[in-house]
């Protein structure tokens, strides 16, 4: 008699439940993609598109962007024959009722011959032999070279031999431009170089050296023992934490990761933060105050290059989105990049540059602007589209070498060689 009554009381509910998982496997995936995550067993994807994504569509994702680029005016490059280069561009800032952008230049007799052939005027890389120069717009199109802003220094101070990729901190009512000093030809034992800062009351200068270095590479054995490159300084937690770039692991294959370095004093000491790198890709430093956090542009390099990441806490990077065309050496106009802000509202333009605008024997870059949506005060959906299409051009201009023609052909003379035999 009690077991009949169990068996009356759970069977309806095991119907019930048959019932639902009967309705569950009988319709599909609602036609409408729902905007929070729905409550329905899911695929690991369909679950990772709710969890690890702002929003389901890449399109309503304030991290997620198009690139777009225009050729700048204002600037000279000697008919493209690899005497004259300028590239990575700092951060842009306004000042002065006009745009004001830092970058490494280099003018020499020729363009680059490498390290073996390098001499006090023959540059081993794209970046040795170059002063720190200047530039000011009114429209962020077309560009007036002001003259330099920081040259090499005498020998044996910190960039004696080149000073590059800088970038600005405005601090305290002062400028600060970081940069990299190579004290021998690039390309002898890698990048070795360490940063340096040259400072002013002034955008326009005049620039004085602290001649110092600020932020010094690691110890022996450590990932960034060769090379502290690109540092770039925000204001973040009311402390200027600079993010720079390191390489490492060897020779031919260098791995790129992204550290940190925090500082209450912009001439340091700067302390390099325990968890580094904190970012494990990225071929150079381009990021700017989201939210409550920092928003990165990781590029190039690694396991998750051409992603936007994201860390609330400045220091644990998440993947945010992924894009395409990134810009190379992006310096955004980051108005709030020096403000402290709780509240960042992202980027919708900036200054990069494009390498070897020619050929390797006419070797040198090019500064451009790019355009994008990474703001919360911009929606623009054109800069949200997903589809990129490239004319086929494009596509043959990365076909294959005369390696793997050779490793196709001889393929190809194995598989007949086999044929012929069976």
């Amino acid at each position: 008699m009690n077991t009949t009554k169990v068996t009356l009381l759970v069977s309806p509910l095991l119907l019930v439940v048959w019932m639902a998982s009967a309705n569950a496997q009988e319709s599909g995936f609602p036609f409408v993609l729902p905007e929070s995550k729905p409550d329905r067993p899911m695929s690991a994807a369909m679950s990772r598109n709710y969890s690890q994504w702002s929003a389901p569509r890449p399109e309503h994702n304030e991290l997620y962007s198009q690139f777009k680029y225009t050729k700048l005016k204002g600037f000279d490059y000697h008919d493209q024959d690899g005497t004259v280069s300028r590239r990575d561009p700092s951060k842009v800032i306004f000042a002065n009722g006009k745009y004001y952008v830092w970058y490494t230049k280099r003018d020499t007799p020729t363009p680059p011959k490498g390290a073996a052939a390098s001499t006090d005027t023959i540059p081993s890389s794209d970046w040795d032999l170059c002063d720190i120069w200047y530039a000011t717009s009114e429209d962020g199109f077309t560009w007036q070279e002001q003259g330099v802003a920081v040259p090499r220094p005498p020998k044996p101070n910190v960039g004696w031999r080149s000073v590059s990729t800088t970038d600005i901190l405005q601090w305290k009512g002062k400028y600060y431009l970081y940069y990299q000093g190579f004290m021998e030809a690039s390309g002898k034992r890698g990048d070795d170089c360490p940063v340096a800062v040259s400072y002013a009351d002034s955008p326009d200068g005049p620039w004085t050296p602290h001649n110092q270095v600020v932020i010094p590479n690691g110890g022996s054995g450590d990932w960034d023992q060769y090379s502290i490159h690109d540092p770039y300084p925000l204001v973040y937690k009311g402390r200027i934490y600079l993010y720079y770039k390191s390489d490492f692991d060897g020779e031919p294959n260098l791995v790129r990761m992204q550290g940190l370095a925090i500082a209450d004093n912009p001439l340091g000491p700067f302390e390099k933060h325990p968890l580094n790198p904190v970012i494990n890709s990225g071929h150079e430093t381009t990021l700017f105050p989201f939210r409550k956090g920092i928003a990165a542009l990781v590029i190039r390099d690694g396991n998750e290059h051409s992603t936007v990441q994201f860390a609330e806490d400045g220091v644990n990077f998440e993947i945010a989105s992924i894009t395409n065309l990134m810009p190379t050496a992006g310096g955004p106009f980051i108005p709030d990049a020096f403000t402290d802000t709780k509240d960042g509202r992202g980027i919708t333009w900036g200054i990069s540059h494009f390498t070897n605008a020619t050929t390797w024997d006419q070797n040198h870059a090019v500064l451009t602007r790019f355009d994008c949506d990474l703001s919360l005060d911009l929606n623009d959906p054109v800069m949200k589209r997903t589809g990129l299409y490239l004319k086929p051009e494009i596509y043959y201009q990365q076909g294959l070498g005369q390696t793997q023609r050779k490793r196709i052909e001889e393929s190809n003379r194995k598989i007949r060689e086999h044929a012929n035999n069976q």
